[in-house]
């Protein structure tokens, strides 16, 4: 690839900032790394939060509904801040989050009620 020629965008998150190294195309936006003409091999890999934007492992996110925790009394209000979440990619029921929150301890959560903080 010459310097002239523009880069692609990311396949995964559509930034334009992509930067080659060696053979690969590298979106410093969200890691996400692939070769030049390869197409985006798994889209169901890619967590998405309740706005659409590209989750990732040590990300922060908040909250955006009350959720009933099963089995207990406790409650997650809406705006609960989540610090450094850890993706499930091959979740078979829906919570695709592993995640500690204060107060309530270690839980997985459906990134469907979360927005990134």
């Amino acid at each position: 690839m010459s310097l002239d020629t523009a880069l692609p965008a990311c396949p995964q998150c559509q930034s334009t900032y992509t930067y080659q190294d060696a053979d690969l195309l590298i979106c410093p936006e969200c890691a996400y790394e692939w070769r030049e003409g390869e197409a985006l091999e798994a889209t169901s890999d890619v967590i998405k939060d309740a706005n659409g934007n590209v989750l990732n492992d040590g990300d922060t996110v908040t909250v955006i509904k009350d959720l009933k925790i099963k089995g207990s009394s406790l409650v997650v209000k809406v705006g609960t801040k989540v610090k450094n979440i850890r993706l499930i990619a091959d979740a078979t029921d829906g919570h695709d989050i592993d995640c500690k929150i204060d107060g309530i301890g270690a839980m997985k959560l459906k990134s469907e009620f979360v927005k990134k903080a």
